[in-house]
């Protein structure tokens, strides 16, 4: 069975940075078969796909935070990262990753994906 594991939240000044990391295991296949999902809720607020990365690399972002957020991926690690810069007050949230066994499609969907992880905490203050 699929686990994912984040760390790396925490609270923030805005215009700071951090980075997110996201550990699975139990992949029925190399983690390279599979695509990943970085997703956000914020309280009251429905989830939503921050960053995207396929099987075969492509990434997606959503408007809100591309050119300063980065997904990657080190599947020797088996391991998602999210690399997030220029935070701002909006970015307050708890972050979720996910992974799918095989493609998904863009932009990104929470019923596109099987697996989650139970999130980190976000928190950044003006």
């Amino acid at each position: 069975q699929v686990q994912l594991v984040e760390s790396g939240g925490g609270s923030v000044q805005a215009g700071g940075s951090l980075r997110l990391s996201c550990a699975g295991s139990g992949y029925t296949y190399s983690a390279t078969y599979y695509s990943m999902g970085w997703f956000r809720q914020a309280p009251g607020k429905e989830r939503e796909g921050v960053a995207g990365i396929k099987n075969d690399e492509r990434t997606n972002y959503a408007d809100s935070v591309k050119g300063r957020f980065t997904i990657s991926r080190d599947d020797s690690k088996n391991t998602l990262y999210l690399q997030m810069n220029s935070l701002k007050p909006e970015d307050t949230a708890m972050y979720y990753c996910a992974a799918q066994y095989g493609g998904v499609s863009f932009p990104l969907r929470s019923g596109y994906f099987d697996h989650w992880g139970r999130g980190t905490q976000v928190t950044v203050s003006s």
